[in-house]
């Protein structure tokens, strides 16, 4: 029996298969993933509720996985979400993903490996998504993803501009490497500009590869932050993606304060040193740009700072006091030892 559509380019049962995958590889709470709609209930407990959204993908990074090496992508796309939630002082809920392809196969199940990875991290719920098949638009192995997330923060704890003050202590948390930002630099530089590929091996790196060390996943922060803002230790978050410190720190402080950022506060990972080697940049280029080593910088009170530096560094996690708030004279962010 003839099948037009499939001989159109189209496969509805392939996105079938997704689907039910799904539901075998996440909890009960993804009973309704096939349906028309993710459906969550709003937790009981909370006075004023108010949900925070955010929608991302991860850019040319995913350009990289031409390799087959699929597995961590879904994770950044989770993490460029939720930690943007997380800036806000909410916690995560749930996710969504959107995944468009030329043919749905056995790439879509890596991919979505790495989706159902990231919400386990992050302790958000994976309540539905789109796998959309399109000949013609995309290559039987090329691919798009994007992700909306929901999460939810008490109105009185949301954290705002006016909460920043001057004299906070700025508190920087590692990052995973170059997270999911500036990757068509990234490519320029390395693929570009020097000929290399992704299985070649810089002495920089040691023994690993090129490819599997600008493919680490990007770090999710809701674990090690939420302690910390249900005890209101946080006074304001900034999410270092693009545009590095300079676009990213001043949105978590009113416009008549700045910050003092020393950059010999903390260590940054070998990859930031080859990047900005084989780029031929300029300190200043790489900070517009990169997160150089920090995922996440904290605005705290000074009497907090101890308690803050030993819950955040009881595990894997490291970080470091990096610079304060001050009245600002003339730029929002100033680096000193750039």
């Amino acid at each position: 029996m003839s099948n037009p559509y499939k001989d159109a380019g189209v496969d509805v049962e392939s996105g079938y298969k997704i689907s039910k995958f799904v539901k075998q590889n996440t909890s009960d709470k993804s009973a309704n993933i096939g349906n028309f709609g993710g459906m969550y209930e709003i937790p009981e407990g909370y006075k004023q509720p108010v949900l925070i959204s955010s929608n991302d993908g991860v850019g040319t990074k995913l350009l990289l996985t031409e390799n087959g090496n699929l597995d961590t992508i879904g994770i950044d796309c989770v993490a460029m979400c939720v930690n943007d939630i997380l800036a806000q002082g909410a916690k995560p809920l749930y996710f969504l993903d959107y995944i468009s392809t030329g043919k749905i196969d056995d790439k879509v199940k890596h991919i979505l490996s790495g989706v159902i990875e990231g919400c386990d991290q992050a302790g958000a719920d994976l309540i539905g998504g789109e796998t959309a098949e399109m000949p013609d638009v995309y290559g039987e192995n090329n691919y798009d993803i994007a992700g909306f997330s929901v999460g939810i923060a008490e109105k009185d704890a949301i954290l705002r501009k006016e909460n920043v003050k001057d004299g906070d202590v700025l508190i920087g948390i590692s990052s995973s490497g170059l997270h999911s930002n500036g990757y068509s630099l990234i490519r320029k530089i390395f693929f570009k500009d020097n000929d290399f590929k992704l299985d070649s091996k810089l002495p920089e790196l040691g023994d690993k590869e090129l490819g599997e060390t600008l493919l680490t996943p990007t770090k999710i922060y809701v674990k090690d932050v939420l302690p910390l803002l249900s005890d209101k230790l946080v006074h304001g978050i900034a999410h270092i993606t693009g545009g590095g410190f300079y676009e990213n720190v001043p949105r978590m402080f009113s416009n008549d304060l700045a910050a003092h950022i020393d950059v010999t506060r903390w260590s940054k990972d070998e990859i930031f040193d080859v990047v900005q080697k084989y780029g031929n940049l300029k300190n200043d280029d790489m900070y517009h740009v990169f997160n150089m080593g920090l995922g996440m910088i904290l605005a705290v009170d000074p009497v907090n700072e101890s308690k803050v530096l030993s819950i955040l560094n009881q595990g894997k996690t490291h970080a470091w006091p990096v610079g304060k708030i001050v009245k600002r004279r003339t730029n929002p962010v100033e680096l000193m030892g750039v």
